[in-house]
This record gives structure tokens, C-alpha cells and sequence, in this order.
């Protein structure tokens, strides 16, 4: 028996964090270190050099998160991996009990408003707002709450066995979560081992002049370099002043490696997050 992957994530057993770990540790047994928030999430990090983590950082309905890029830049930990994972959400109650039990359906806001088309074909569920889609199926079988749904991922209902009554209730049928698989730097290599490395992240600000942005996107065109995704975010107590978040995509690792050398001095504070292999899709 090998030895068990630690990940820390936000969240408890589950939840999305939890499907999407397992999704890309596929292969591993892992122990999950389930904590309260993302800041928690960055202190395990930080204070076990052999945990991982896995991270949402953005939506392709809701957007970017904006509060893990900071973390992520603030911790010096280093993306690994990433896993894309599609937002698939199944009503669920106590296993003695059907539709015509129901009075209640809890979920976490956002979930509640993605499945809003199945729920307003059931008026007569009153919806109460939670702090997890996960916690709800727990709290419901923990406390034995009889007349109560959960909306959340199917697997929550097998860890807290509950009973699936309809899958794939959610509106939008192509709704993903981008996940970052992150470690300790030392750690990076290892984790990255095996893999076809063809993805980077980096970070970083720019002289306030006019077409800074616009020289640094030329030379990434010139190494022919894919900008997959670019975010800024002000720089508290620096008027006007940005720091960019970019993804890259690239067949040919030595193109990127001199990319990166010729826009270095175009720029201030330039952070490389993390190269790692460009993540699969899953449900």
C-alpha cells in the first residue's frame, strides 16, 4: 500500500473541491484535509511542504476568483496541474423518503441558481440558502431532517447516504470550474513528472506607459505563444497601477523559456506560478 496523498481543499467530502481532487489523482488514494476557507486552504500549504492542494480559480459563468490569485501570488506555492471539471448538479433526500415528502430543498446560492429553471417547476419546494451543497446533504442525513432535499454533486449522496432523486438538474449543461493543482516548489518537479508540460501561468506589473501591455502581447505572438486567458487586478494603495495574471499554452518548452527571458525586462515583478500539462475535462 502506497503512501496517501495529503490535499487540502475548501470544503468537506463531496464537494466539488473533493470530486475534482479525486478526478485528477485518479489514480492515488488520497487523504483529504478539508478546511473552512481558501486562506486555511494556503496555511496547510504552507506549513507541510508535502501536501498538495487543489484550488478553484475560475468559472465560465461566474468568472475568475479573484481572492485565489492573490493567495496564489502571496503563498510562492507553484501550480502543478489543473483539472476542469463540469458543474453538474442532482437533488437528493433521505432514503425512506420520495418527491411527495418534500418540503424543503437546501443548497449553497450559487447552486440554487443554476438549478432555477428545475426549481421554479417546483413551487411548492421552499428553497433555504446554506453555506455548503455538500454540508446540506450532511446536515440533512446527520440531523435526520425528514421532508428535506439537498441539491449538490451525486457523489455527496453516496458518502452520506442519501438517495439521488434526479441528476443533471442544473440549467446551463455546459457550466465548468478550472481547478489549479498547487504545491511547495520543492515539490513541483515531482509532481510534474510524467507529464507533458505545455501550460504556464505567470504574474506580474508593468512601467505605467503607453503600449506596455501591447509590447508584452507582440512578444508572445513572435514565439508564437497562445494567450489563453488574461486577468488584472488593481494594486491596493497604487492608483491606476495593475497587476496582470496571464495563461499561456505552447508545443515547444525552449520557445517558452525564451519568451519568457524577452519580456522579462518589459516588465516589473515577474512571478512564473507554475508550467504544467494542459488539464482534461470531466463530469
Amino acid at each position: 500500500m502506497g503512501k496517501r496523498r495529503k490535499i487540502a481543499i475548501q470544503g468537506i467530502e463531496g464537494s466539488f473541491h473533493d470530486i475534482a481532487a479525486h478526478r485528477y489523482f485518479e489514480d492515488e488514494e488520497i487523504e483529504l484535509v478539508c478546511c473552512d476557507t481558501f486562506e486555511e486552504v494556503f496555511e496547510n500549504l504552507r506549513d507541510d511542504r508535502d501536501m498538495t492542494a487543489v484550488v478553484a480559480i475560475e468559472n465560465t459563468i461566474a468568472g475568475s476568483l479573484l481572492h485565489n490569485y492573490e493567495l496564489l501570488r502571496e503563498s510562492g506555492m507553484t501550480i502543478t496541474g489543473e483539472h476542469k471539471l463540469r458543474i453538474s448538479h442532482s437533488i437528493m433526500c433521505l432514503p425512506d423518503e420520495d418527491w411527495k415528502d418534500l418540503q424543503e430543498v437546501n443548497s449553497h446560492p450559487v447552486a440554487l441558481m443554476q438549478c432555477r429553471s428545475f426549481l421554479s417547476h417546483h413551487p411548492e419546494l421552499k428553497v433555504v440558502e446554506v453555506a455548503d451543497t455538500a454540508g446540506a446533504a450532511a446536515d440533512i442525513s446527520r440531523e435526520q431532517r425528514h421532508g428535506h432535499a439537498a441539491i449538490c454533486h451525486r457523489d455527496a449522496a453516496r458518502i452520506y447516504g442519501m438517495k439521488v432523486l434526479r441528476e443533471g438538474i442544473e440549467t446551463n449543461k455546459h457550466n465548468f470550474t478550472r481547478f489549479l493543482v498547487l504545491a511547495h516548489p520543492e515539490r513541483a518537479t515531482a509532481l510534474r513528472a510524467g507529464k507533458h508540460i505545455g501550460k504556464a501561468s505567470l504574474a506580474f506589473t508593468l512601467p505605467h506607459e503607453e503600449g506596455s501591455l501591447s509590447a508584452i502581447l507582440s512578444v508572445l505572438s513572435f514565439y508564437k505563444l497562445n494567450l489563453t486567458k488574461i486577468q488584472s487586478l488593481p494594486i491596493i494603495g497604487q492608483e491606476w497601477q495593475y497587476m496582470f495574471y496571464i495563461d499561456l499554452s505552447f508545443t515547444d518548452e525552449k520557445r517558452y523559456r525564451q519568451a519568457i527571458n524577452a519580456i522579462t525586462p518589459l516588465t516589473r515583478e515577474l512571478k512564473q506560478l507554475g508550467t504544467y500539462e494542459n488539464g482534461r475535462q470531466s463530469i
